[in-house]
């Protein structure tokens, strides 16, 4: 089993978290909106599909860069087309 992170951009405050604990994501489906201390919204995204393993910030939660946001069960197999 491979767990994939996911970690915060920025520093700011997690305005929106868009994924419930033990939920499917899929790639490049936006995860959390983070508002930054300059006022930006930044959307934070992954490259990885599979299920959420555990949710490690709330909304409201400050965050720095580099703070590990959730973990992520990745699925194992490919997708794509060739």
């Amino acid at each position: 089993m491979y767990f994939g992170v996911v970690l915060s951009p920025c520093y700011g405050t997690v305005e929106k978290i868009s994924i419930k604990g033990t939920e499917r994501i899929y790639e490049w489906e936006t995860l959390f909106s983070i508002k930054t201390e300059e006022g930006k919204v930044e959307l934070v995204q992954t490259s990885v599909s599979g299920e959420i393993e555990s949710l490690e910030v709330q909304q409201g939660d400050y965050v720095i860069p580099g703070m590990v946001l959730a973990y992520i069960k990745e699925d194992l197999f490919v997708t794509g087309s060739d």
